[in-house]
């Protein structure tokens, strides 16, 4: 299994690319970037401690990486800049995003290859990757709220001393402000989460809004997310190697499943090897259903914003 990393020499994909290191699953990292130095920088740094890690072939290079990968990921994207809109950085990157794709193409890629997106606005340019690329939908996946709900679920953790990995808590929707946590069907080892100890709604509430804000707070604090997303985005390729059909809420072509068609939002999907294999619906409170069809409504007028479609 080969993924290559376009967007490598950056916070994201270097650590994304250390995080698939250590999983020692897939056999081989390529890192892609413009700015070669970085990026045969970051390639020469994963090397260096391969005795320590994972058997693995680590390269840095250009497109022409991407040519014979079997997951392609990318992680390139730019940050907003002080008084510009949250539209104008999503036009700015559907342009960067869009030369990306280019490359891409001009440079080849195999038929069976899954490419996952990270890159943000990550539903709209899933969405995009769909609409440019020659791939059946489900082969193209993006990250969507996988990292929001691991944020959900490490911070709710936290406020009640209980294991993370026992906490089971999902967010659906779009990976941004109208993101919606399905606490319907919350639970603690199996135990609903409004009957465990120490739980109120009140607690619910801070961890929600805490949860809504953190990206912002790590951007503020350290000037971006690194290692929670490095880690989100190697379990989900390593579901995607180990053909594991695991559940996970990453971003893909909705065609029916909660009312949803013709965008790309998160909602309970079966992931393997295939990509983005089926998508489990669930009963959920009416507020979250309303929630979740106004999220997939401002992704469809983002949609027809920048990409006129």
């Amino acid at each position: 299994m080969k993924v290559s990393i376009i967007g490598g020499g950056g916070l994201v994909g270097s650590c994304a690319a250390s995080a698939l290191q250590y999983g020692g699953i897939v056999k081989e990292i390529a890192l892609v970037d413009v700015n070669q130095d970085l990026v045969e920088g970051q390639a020469l740094d994963l090397l260096h401690g391969a005795s320590l890690t994972s058997d693995q072939k680590i390269v840095a290079g250009g497109p022409e990486l991407s040519q014979d990968a079997d997951i392609i990921c990318i992680t390139a994207g730019l940050r907003r800049k002080p008084e510009e809109s949250r539209l104008d950085l999503i036009n700015r990157n559907v342009a960067l995003f869009s030369n990306i794709l280019s490359d891409l193409k001009s440079a080849g890629y195999k038929k069976e290859a899954k490419v996952f997106v990270v890159s943000n606005p990550v539903d709209v340019l899933t969405y995009l990757a769909m609409k440019e690329l020659d791939l059946p939908p489900q082969q193209i996946i993006g990250l969507g709220t996988v990292l929001d709900t691991t944020r959900l679920r490490s911070m709710l953790a936290q406020r009640i001393a209980v294991p993370p990995s026992q906490v089971q808590v999902t967010i659906f929707g779009e990976h941004g402000d109208s993101m919606v946590p399905i606490w319907s069907n919350a639970q603690i080892a199996g135990l609903p989460l409004e009957k465990y100890p120490g739980v109120t709604s009140q607690l619910i509430g801070e961890v929600e809004k805490k949860t809504r804000g953190s990206g912002a707070e790590v951007i503020k604090k350290k000037g971006g997310a690194g290692f929670a997303v490095g880690a989100s985005i190697a379990d989900v390729i390593h579901t995607i190697a180990l053909d594991q059909e695991r559940i996970l809420p990453v971003s893909s072509l909705q065609n029916g499943a909660y009312g949803l068609s013709d965008v790309c939002i998160s909602v309970p999907t079966v992931v393997g090897i295939n990509g983005a294999q089926s998508h489990i619906e669930i009963e959920l409170w009416p507020k979250e259903q309303a929630a979740l069809q106004r999220s997939g409504q401002v992704l469809r007028e983002t949609i027809n914003k920048v990409l006129g479609t």
